[in-house]
């Protein structure tokens, strides 16, 4: 055979060979991955419902807001900003004194004590026009911090403190819902000091009054720098052969029968007809009693329950 037709028939004939021999191996390179393991329906349901409902932000707990309402009258200690529309030089803070004024640019003192926010804005806008600075002057008054017009709550209520008068007619009932009532402990009278028209003004009033008239001529209109206080109500104190000794507070009306049901009535040792008031005289002095079921508790009372003779 021709040496030169060897190498083209080795070609031909081992072709087929390497064909066969290289296919497993291009069947495994060829072959798809196998798709990845499913995720717990638990994973799944928590990743659904992160992509298709948005996640509401936190809220946010609002802080005591300053009284907004243009009934309120600006007073003593009250900080306030001035705006001047397109006036930037004539926004300035500024605290109003104690007669009521406060310094501006270019005007000088304003005395804007006593006028509600709207009224103020006006003052002001006036004197800049008048004044001819501004010819047209758009004054706007923010409430930064309120000190001036407001009324002490003292005593035995539940929030005592200072509080604003956020309206030119605030009464006393609004006051003393404002500091959520009277305690348990609590007298149902209730007194209001302060001054009118520059004199010395004083007023007790009666609680449950305010409330169960229709229309109570006592329900006053407060003004900046009262003072509220409700004073510890009246007790009085029962020991002896009593279920629940100890001090009670003393309701209207309330007579030594009342007084002994509050201390939960004699023990099985004890008498309702062996009962012992002690009560001061109008010397101060402690004097003994031996009262009737009917008569009348004062305050300070003490009542003993004696033990029975049989």
């Amino acid at each position: 055979m021709n040496p030169l037709m060897l190498k083209p028939l080795t070609r031909y004939l081992l072709a087929p060979l390497i064909c066969a021999l290289a296919a497993p191996l291009w069947a495994q390179t060829t072959q798809t991955a196998p798709p990845p393991p499913a995720a717990p329906p638990s994973v799944q349901a928590a990743v659904t419902a992160a992509t298709a409902t948005p996640v509401a932000p936190p809220s946010v707990t609002g802080t005591p807001t300053l009284p907004n309402s243009q009934d309120y009258r600006l007073g003593a200690g009250d900080a306030i900003g001035v705006q001047v529309y397109q006036s930037p030089d004539l926004s300035i803070d500024a605290r109003v004194s104690e007669s009521g004024v406060i310094s501006y640019p270019l005007v000088g003192s304003v005395q804007i004590g006593g006028l509600t926010i709207s009224e103020a804005e006006k003052k002001i806008g006036d004197a800049l026009r008048s004044g001819g600075f501004v010819k047209v002057p758009q004054v706007n008054i923010v409430l930064r911090q309120v000190r001036g017009n407001q009324v002490a709550v003292l005593g035995q209520v539940s929030r005592p403190g200072r509080f604003p008068l956020e309206t030119f007619n605030t009464r006393v009932s609004d006051m003393l819902a404002a500091a959520g009532g009277t305690t348990a402990t609590g007298d149902d009278v209730l007194i209001v000091t302060g001054q009118r028209d520059g004199k010395p003004f004083r007023k007790v009033i009666d609680i449950p009054g305010l409330f169960l008239n229709a229309k109570s001529d006592e329900d006053i209109v407060l003004a900046g720098g009262d003072t509220l206080y409700v004073n510890k109500a009246p007790m009085f104190y029962i020991y002896g052969e009593a279920q629940r000794p100890g001090p009670y507070r003393i309701e209207r009306g309330m007579t030594v029968m009342q007084a002994l049901a509050q201390g939960g009535g004699p023990t099985v040792r004890g008498s309702q007809n062996r009962l012992k008031l002690h009560r001061r005289d109008a010397s101060g002095k402690v004097v003994e009693i031996t009262p009737n079921l009917n008569d009348p508790i004062r305050p300070e009372d003490v009542l003993y329950v004696r033990e029975s003779l049989f």
